[in-house]
């Protein structure tokens, strides 16, 4: 398939809105078992690609509904080499199945997209070990030789960036951005931070924003949170520092709980979707340069909805 490039329109300042939390949806709403937590593992046949879609079709009909834009995330956070490997994929089907996600983005794009409703495709990287615990540090030339393997893939397709999710060490998001980097392909980074609003090795956000700029020549487009509860990071922003403007999404989960006690939980804990937009919206008027707004953990499209709802205005 014919790759082709354009502006990216969630660099203006209209709104855009994304989904919410794909794999605790599928998990505690659908009763599907995700080993792994890894969602792309559906598209092994014809009933859970069909699942996949029409998990995000609520999104996009809120988003059309609004009047803003949409960015579509593919369902491969989980599909790099190495969770590749432990849920059975060979080089060659998890090379596919990568490509097989963006194509469905690519029709659901082609289904709702308009001239007033622009659609946005994705490509999801996800941390080469846990996204809540720095289990596997690497050095940035080490995580770009991993992550090049499944950004490479994704450059070759209609994806229109790549979008690095869950990052709990800089050195992994400077590997990343130079993957993309080096694959020609857009890339944005999103980390997640524990309560403190320190990543989990301890490093401030600013510093890691800071680190990951300085040593890529500010090769991500902007930088993103998620995985984490606004009380969590927002005291992070109070410094007002110039790093702040990089920061232009917001993916946050609905519960408090620590990502410790979220590893431990047996039942969801899906917060209270009108209070998250309201935190939303009282950290939209501090930060205005956030537009990309969408859920984590414990989300779905009740929480989306709210948060679109409240923030329209702020935005």
């Amino acid at each position: 398939m014919t790759r082709y490039r354009r502006d990216l329109p969630q660099l203006a300042r209209r709104l855009f809105l994304t989904d919410g939390g794909l794999e605790t949806t599928l998990v505690f709403h659908k009763g599907i078992d995700l080993p792994c937590f890894a969602a792309f593992d559906l598209m092994r046949d014809r009933e859970g690609r069909a699942l996949i879609a029409d998990y995000y079709r609520p999104y996009l009909e809120i988003a059309r509904q609004h009047g803003t834009g949409f960015i579509l995330e593919s369902a491969t956070w989980r599909a790099s080499r190495d969770w590749g490997e432990r849920l059975g994929y060979s080089a060659t089907a998890l090379a596919a199945v990568n490509c097989e996600c963006i194509e469905l983005c690519e029709e659901l794009r082609g289904e709702y997209e308009s001239d007033a409703f622009p659609i946005v495709i994705s490509a999801c990287v996800g941390p080469r070990g846990d996204g809540y615990r720095p289990d596997r540090p690497m050095t940035a030339d080490e995580a770009a030789a991993y992550h090049a393997q499944q950004i490479e893939i994704f450059a070759a397709t209609a994806a229109d960036l790549v979008t690095a999710m869950t990052i709990n060490h800089a050195e992994e998001a400077i590997g990343i951005a130079e993957a993309a980097k080096a694959a020609g392909i857009p890339v944005a980074i999103s980390f997640t931070v524990e309560t403190d609003g320190r990543l989990p090795t301890g490093q401030p956000l600013a510093d890691a924003i800071g680190q990951v700029d300085r040593e890529t020549g500010r090769a991500p487009l902007y930088y993103m949170v998620n995985c984490a509860h606004p009380s969590h990071f927002i005291p992070a922003f109070d410094d007002g520092g110039d790093w702040t403007a990089r920061v232009r999404g917001l993916r946050a989960n609905a519960s408090r709980r620590s990502h410790a006690e979220l590893d431990a939980a047996t039942e969801l804990d899906a917060g209270d979707p009108q209070e998250l937009a309201s935190e939303y919206r009282a950290f939209l008027t501090r930060q205005p340069q956030i537009t990309i707004l969408g859920g984590c953990c414990g989300t779905d499209y009740r929480h989306v909805a709210a948060i679109c709802a409240s923030c329209r205005a702020a935005a």
